[in-house]
């Protein structure tokens, strides 16, 4: 009998060893192979080889079926990145932490970008960090996801994201899509929220107070309140319908980009670490910079300065400064008028 009970033993571990996993693209199993987890194309690798594996990456490599994931059980990240997936079904690697699978990007070497439609990450809910910026994505379900910090999901056909339960979040991008509206009540862990490029009427942030990068231009907005916002470094709110901006509780900011909006006064007498500021295609009728002793950028044109006060010191520091097309502005008092003039 116990002999008997040892080739049972044997033959269950020479079962367990044999059993394969199917994998029917060759730019897959070929990265396998280069990983040393396989060493012949013939659609299948032996699933011992990779059940174990934590970390894989095979972004770019023109991949257009990732069919055989699943065997990689004890995944916690994994890298798919800018290859040629329309569909990504990681239902079975639920120990994922880190999911990148993001299609085109200014650094791609090989042309080619995932166009993926459908992300099912209900399973995942170990994720971190999930970045599918990208892709053809019309919906996204991340309410499994409790442990969500980082969320990229920008460039995608996304018309409605609700991340009311991702309270962890510190990091969302989600620019570049069709959001009509956002709800980032809960997240008061943000630090960095970039929403530009949607539909946006209206963005409450009030209970951000962490924030310290904020874009949100190019949407339709018409009034915005960062009061509430005081360790925030840099704002870009450019092409809305602002009519007014208050920043002079954002004392810590270094960037306010607001131009291309309907602003006709802009304060920035409060914002004294301020080294950019772009508010230029306004109605700005004056702007006094003398206490932004940091500035270096100043980028003004095209509003209807008749007053423009430069007396903040600022000589060679100040590298890019525009005022043109501003018709009755006559005179730009500085401290420096040879230095000005030459």
């Amino acid at each position: 009998m116990k002999h008997i009970i040892t080739s049972i033993i044997l033959l269950n571990c020479y079962l367990l060893h044999a059993q394969k996993t199917y994998v029917p693209d060759n730019n897959f199993e070929q990265a396998l192979i280069d990983f040393g987890y396989d060493d012949v194309l013939d659609d299948s690798v032996l699933t011992a080889n990779i059940s174990g594996v934590t970390s894989l990456d095979v972004g770019e490599k023109e991949i257009s079926d990732l069919t055989g994931i699943a065997g990689f059980t004890a995944l916690t990240s994994l890298s798919c990145d800018q290859n040629q997936l329309t569909a990504l079904d990681v239902s079975n690697n639920t120990a994922l932490t880190h999911l990148y699978c993001h299609g085109s990007s200014s650094n791609s070497t090989n042309g080619v970008t995932n166009q993926i439609t459908a992300l099912d990450v209900s399973s995942n809910t170990a994720l971190i960090y999930l970045i599918c910026g990208g892709n053809a994505l019309d919906s996204l379900d991340v309410s499994n996801n409790a442990s969500l910090e980082v969320l990229s999901c920008g460039d995608n056909q996304l018309t409605s994201l609700d991340v009311s339960s991702n309270t962890a979040l510190t990091n969302l991008r989600c620019g570049s899509n069709e959001l009509t509206s956002l709800d980032v009540s809960n997240n008061t862990s943000l630090t960095i929220l970039q929403c530009w490029n949607n539909e946006l009427t209206s963005l409450d942030v009030s209970n951000n107070t962490a924030l310290t990068y904020l874009s949100c231009s190019d949407n339709n907005l018409t009034s915005f309140d960062v009061s509430n916002n005081t360790v925030l470094t840099t704002l870009a709110c450019s092409h809305n319908q602002l009519t007014s901006l208050d920043v002079s509780s954002n004392t810590a900011l270094t960037q306010l980009h607001c131009s291309f909006n309907e602003l006709t006064a802009l304060d920035v007498s409060n914002n004294t670490a301020l080294t950019t500021l772009f508010c230029y295609h306004n109605s700005i009728g004056s702007l006094d910079v003398s206490s932004n002793t940091a500035l270096t950028q100043l980028i003004c044109h095209n509003n209807q300065l008749t007053y423009l006060n430069m007396k903040n010191g600022v000589t060679d520091a100040l590298t890019i400064f525009s005022a043109f097309n501003n018709d009755s502005l006559e005179c730009i008092e500085t401290l420096d008028p040879d230095y000005a003039t030459a």
